[in-house]
């Protein structure tokens, strides 16, 4: 999917939009009739919410679709209001911090398999910075945007660790025969602060 800034100033300023009047009347919002076309495309996307403390950026919620289940646009408003209010992380999203946080839209490409001949092999598959992770075992499954990585300064091994935990797996269960490790890319789009300029979040690549 193309997605030009204009795009990302739309989708960013919607998400906002739509947790604003969940908050304020419980109303889900309806995509707006002069959306974009190409934002009906179905396609994976997460909403972030970062709360800005003294300057530093804090998570406060953070919930998407990890397949194209759902017109973009209209998984994007469910995404929204979800990450507000229904992360199990944190309590759900007051309407006296929406001038605080900052909004933060994934847009993701289809995850596709890893296919390696060994686990050990993994790590040499993942470029920081370019890659998110999905991992699935059994009934455990769990999702790390590509920005993670960057944010925290991980390597690839740290990375996949990370991810096992967030799907509530040992460590170390990226090295077992039958997990199954997805990779996926993303466009970023951001406020620069609360209710503030959107631009294109860049990140850099590298292999650790």
């Amino acid at each position: 999917m193309e997605l030009s800034l204009k795009d990302g100033e739309f989708l960013v300023k919607l998400a906002r939009k739509a947790v604003e009047e969940y908050l304020r009347g419980n109303k889900i919002i309806t995509p707006p009739k002069n959306a974009p076309k190409n934002l009906y495309e179905k396609a994976g996307v997460f909403v972030t919410i970062n709360k800005v403390v003294s300057g530093k950026r804090f998570l406060r919620g953070c919930i998407g679709f990890p397949r194209p289940y759902k017109p973009l646009i209209e998984a994007l408003i469910e995404s929204a209001i979800n990450s507000a209010v229904n992360d199990p992380r944190f309590p759900p999203m007051g309407i006296e911090e929406l001038d605080s946080v900052i909004f933060e839209v994934s847009v993701l490409t289809p995850p596709v398999e890893i296919k390696v001949s060994s686990p050990l092999d993994y790590p040499k598959k993942i470029v920081i910075g370019r890659d998110g992770l999905m991992i699935e075992k059994s009934i455990y499954s769990g999702l790390l945007l590509p920005q993670v990585p960057v944010e925290y300064g991980w390597s690839p091994e740290e990375f996949l660790s990370q991810l096992c935990l967030k799907a509530g797996l040992l460590p170390d269960a990226w090295l077992d025969e039958d997990v199954r490790i997805y990779r996926f890319s993303a466009i970023i789009f951001e406020e620069e602060e609360p209710k503030g300029k959107v631009i294109k979040k860049a990140l850099m690549e590298g292999n650790a």
